[in-house]
């Protein structure tokens, strides 16, 4: 692969979507520069994977440690240039109840790591990026942060913090040729979905995601729900009235609560 090859930062990239927007990215031409807490393990993947060495390095980071994770954006730009396009995949997804005082602890951890963690992500770019007047930062948020859902306070709030986070940071970039898409995927079949509870309609595989998802970065779009069919019942989740939005999401599972640990992909 040429030296020259265009570059892309994904964070989230030891599973699921990161990883299978790390394979899409690579096979269109891309270099890799991946973020994990895990480097061993996502170096054994890329090896796996038959990426030849020159295409690819790892650098270790949780996006909740902020000098961490702008640290391995310096050494991105230092090491393998300024990326053409950084993508915020790392996150996790775990139920909290709010009258459990250790779910605080939770709350904290998603805020942490769906949100904070993705402006830490994309910091060490921003000047870089509108210095060279290029560059596209994707923001991967849910479908999950248009409505508020049953035992899912954390994680619903933190998504729909993560949609208006990256509308006020593409506006703030309108003009400087840096674009910025968000990115809100419907169920997709990775380790933090599995064992939910209750239906995911219109669940998709990983690599199907991350088809769409490299297309619609390729055109720049600002904003997109994948599948399309969940985009549909997006808009209408936006528009039900309350009272019967309430009743329908009241008998809906609620997300298990877990051990107090994170599970980041």
């Amino acid at each position: 692969m040429n030296a020259n090859a265009p570059l892309v930062f994904i964070t989230g990239a030891s599973s699921g979507i990161g990883q299978a927007l790390a394979v899409r990215f690579h096979r269109a031409g891309y270099r890799l520069a991946l973020v994990a807490r895990r480097v061993a393990e996502v170096e054994a993947w890329a090896q796996s994977q038959g990426f030849a060495a020159s295409t690819w390095a790892v650098y270790q980071a949780d996006v909740r440690d902020t000098a961490a994770i702008t640290g391995a954006g310096r050494a991105c730009i230092a090491a393998q240039g300024l990326p053409d396009v950084v993508i915020a995949a790392a996150g996790f997804s775990v139920g909290m109840d709010t009258a459990v005082y250790e779910d605080l602890e939770v709350m904290r951890a998603l805020y942490e790591t769906n949100n904070l963690g993705m402006t830490a992500t994309f910091q060490p770019f921003v000047s870089p990026m509108v210095a060279r007047r290029s560059g596209t930062f994707v923001g991967i948020a849910s479908v999950s942060g248009i409505r508020g859902l049953p035992g899912h306070g954390g994680y619903c709030s933190s998504k729909a913090a993560a949609i208006s986070y990256c509308e006020s940071l593409r506006v703030e970039l309108r003009s400087s040729g840096v674009k910025v898409v968000t990115i809100s995927p419907g169920y997709v079949d990775t380790p933090l979905s599995r064992g939910n509870p209750y239906s995911m309609p219109f669940l998709m595989q990983a690599d199907d995601f991350a088809n769409q998802a490299f297309e619609t970065i390729e055109r720049g779009t600002s904003y997109r729900v994948i599948p399309w069919q969940m985009a549909l019942v997006a808009k209408l989740m936006r528009v039900l009235p309350n009272a019967l939005f309430d009743r329908l999401a009241s008998g809906r599972g609620r997300k298990p609560r877990a051990p107090h640990h994170s599970s980041q992909q």
